[in-house]
């Protein structure tokens, strides 16, 4: 049985806070497919689940010397089944959205043992016979989890009522979902309403629903960014999960398309301290953070001419102790915006910011 994630095109009347997205319901615990990846920027799908859901999860799969390790147990196949595991997520994201060959084994055999098996990548399950008759026999399901909608709108440019900030990035895989999850945690605790949006895979696994915003048609994309965030409450945030960076050789379109969709009246650069090229395009140099500024506001100004930055999220995992606090003061200093570890500090300095920024400013 195969289950993809669709849309209903229904409209939602405003102020409802809904979204007119199918939720899915991932049976638990997990266990996390991990393989053979030796690069922890491609096993995001793994470590998010990790962090934001470490309840759901059991353990983790790995091959023989895989490095990247989710901290959590490693389990077979057949002891997962005695511990009741519910769902196989793959837990990677490589570059082209496929995994080897030897990597198929492994879910038959999940499938056959009756697990879930929850894929967020750009292949088909079914696609793989050996895979759908093993689910057929155990009752095992398929899910899809990046498949858009089958019908989408093209984008209006129609304002909405309400508000929306938008995850933005220096590069792919920086920290954009983690922010966006960090922000939206922190206005729900300082009494605001917001929702957080899912654009990508596992946000869409942690929220149980979103738009896979990367498998769409590239006309529709910034149609389906103006259907994840509809008219809402003139107080209401949508905090948005972004997409690739306007800066990445190979995935700007995408994040272009979420930016005149989302009409963003804020966004936030989120920026690894670490990193000074592309990851995977090693022959480009990111950005500076102040030009990632200045083109999110000229580009996003198209569709809300009020756009404005209103923080930096940065991943300071890389940095000493000692200097990771006078860094996030100079980035604050040189650009005059709240600046944070959103899994140190936490983002109420960012929350603090917005409140005064649109205290006042109607929908």
């Amino acid at each position: 049985m195969v289950l993809k994630i669709e849309a209903s095109l229904t409209q939602v009347p405003a102020g409802t806070g809904m979204s007119p997205l199918t939720t899915i319901q991932l049976r638990e615990p997990y266990l996390i497919l991990i393989g053979a990846e030796d690069d922890p920027t491609y096993a995001k799908t793994g470590f998010g689940i990790v962090q934001w859901q470490p309840e759901k999860v059991a353990g983790q799969y790995r091959f023989p010397g895989c490095t990247v390790d989710l901290g959590v147990p490693d389990i077979s196949i057949e002891e997962a089944r005695e511990m009741g595991v519910g769902s196989l997520i793959i837990g990677v994201a490589p570059v082209g959205g496929t995994v080897p060959g030897v990597w198929w084994q492994v879910i038959e055999e999940a499938a056959r043992a009756g697990l879930d098996i929850v894929s967020g990548l750009h292949l088909k399950l079914a696609d793989h016979p050996a895979v759908e008759a093993a689910a057929a026999g155990s009752g095992a399901r398929l899910i899809d989890i990046r498949v858009p909608p089958s019908t989408l709108p093209v984008g209006t440019g129609i304002k909405r009522i309400g508000k929306r900030v938008l995850m933005v990035g220096t590069d792919c895989a920086i920290g954009k979902k983690y922010s966006a999850l960090a922000l939206n945690r922190a206005m729900q605790e300082a009494g605001m309403k917001s929702t957080f949006r899912a654009t990508g895979q596992t946000g869409i696994m942690i929220a149980g629903k979103g738009i896979p915003i990367d498998a769409v048609v590239a006309d529709f994309v910034s149609g389906a960014a103006e259907l994840l965030s509809p008219d809402n409450d003139p107080d209401h945030w949508d905090v948005i999960e972004g997409q690739g960076s306007l800066f990445h050789p190979g995935y700007s379109g995408v994040s272009l398309g979420l930016l005149h969709g989302s009409q963003a009246d804020a966004f936030v650069v989120c920026h690894d301290a670490s990193r000074k090229t592309i990851a995977g395009w090693d022959h480009y140099a990111l950005p500076s953070i102040s030009e990632c500024i200045e083109q999110h506001v000229l580009m996003g100004s198209r569709t809300n001419p009020d756009i404005r930055c209103v923080g930096i999220s940065v991943n300071t995992s890389a940095l000493q102790a000692d200097s990771r606090q006078k860094y996030l003061a100079d980035l604050s200093a040189e650009t005059g915006l709240p600046c944070v570890d959103p899994l140190i500090d936490g983002c109420a300095a960012i929350v603090d910011y917005i409140q005064e920024q649109f205290r006042g400013v109607k929908a």
